[in-house]
């Protein structure tokens, strides 16, 4: 009888846990104009977004344009280029900070999808004041930056 409750309470909860969590296609993985592959996901402090595969063609492997010259040896592989998004709907998400280590500055952000194009904006005080970078949905299948690291 006791299982019957606690079966019974948890079908209850499921559809208000699933709500604290939700879904939406910006969530997945990206490739940027290098060919880099960025993930979208859900975190603790809202959507982030990671680099879990660098290009070939990416500019280094390391983040030398950071302004704290401490940083510019560490990896771009798995670094938060993108975190604190949230979502407005489901094909939007503003109110992010989005790192570019191509230039080393940190901006405000939002995105914006449409269909299996993301459209990637920083700026500076107010989104007129920005530039929009093109993302695919990632079809590629790179080595994943974990595996990079251990050959």
């Amino acid at each position: 009888m006791l299982r019957i409750r606690i079966l019974v309470v948890a079908l209850l909860l499921a559809p208000t846990l699933a709500l604290g969590a939700p879904s939406s296609p910006l969530l997945g993985d990206w490739s940027e104009p290098t060919g880099s592959i960025i993930r979208i996901e859900q975190c603790p402090t809202g959507i982030c977004l990671r680099i879990v595969s660098l290009s070939s063609k990416a500019p280094s492997e390391f983040d030398l344009n950071n302004p704290d010259p401490t940083q510019r040896t560490r990896a771009l592989c798995d670094l938060e280029i993108g975190k604190e998004f949230r979502l407005t709907d489901s094909s939007r998400a503003s109110g992010g900070v989005l790192y570019d280590p191509k230039s080393g500055h940190t901006y405000r952000g939002q995105m914006m999808l449409d269909g299996d194009v993301l459209k990637l904006r920083g700026y500076i005080g107010t989104p007129i004041f920005g530039k929009t970078e093109v993302w695919q949905r990632s079809a590629a299948i790179l080595a994943p930056c974990a595996a990079k690291r251990n050959h």
